[in-house]
């Protein structure tokens, strides 16, 4: 079990490890939205992420933890149009990039962060930020 508490109390994540399921699955909240999401949290399931999926329910995504630090991205195998959301690590959104096209070429392109202070990254269908308001600076809200 994972643990963590901003220094103002505002994030909690409590993440439960279920060896039954590939990903563990939560709920996430991002300003007034809410998602049903798989946690990425092994170098494995990182690199996996949602490659090879044909399709991502309106209301799902995929949330990555990682070391504090700069996050990269790229659209690899990935056959989804996704918006990439890079939170800090006291879960306070710090930059969208949205509408990232799938790769249909060897070389795609990458999709860093502005910041090296990134510990999540929200991958949800491509138009969710804008459809649902999701503003810089909103909180990132995880309950297993």
């Amino acid at each position: 079990m994972i643990i963590y508490r901003n220094l103002t109390g505002v994030l909690l994540l409590l993440i439960t490890f279920n060896a039954a399921l590939a990903m563990d699955q939560a709920q996430v909240t991002v300003g007034s939205a809410t998602f049903q999401i798989e946690i990425a949290q092994t170098p494995g399931e990182r690199t996996q992420g949602l490659m090879y999926r044909r399709k991502l329910p309106p209301d799902q995504g995929m949330l990555f933890v990682q070391p504090p630090g700069r996050a990269v991205f790229w659209m690899k195998n990935t056959y989804i149009p996704l918006d990439l959301l890079y939170f800090d690590a006291e879960g306070r959104l710090a930059q969208i990039v949205a509408e990232v096209p799938p790769c249909k070429t060897p070389d795609c392109p990458t999709y860093p962060s502005d910041t090296a202070t990134i510990r999540y990254i929200l991958e949800l269908n491509a138009g969710a930020a804008a459809q649902h308001r999701i503003q810089i600076g909103d909180r990132l809200r995880l309950e297993p």
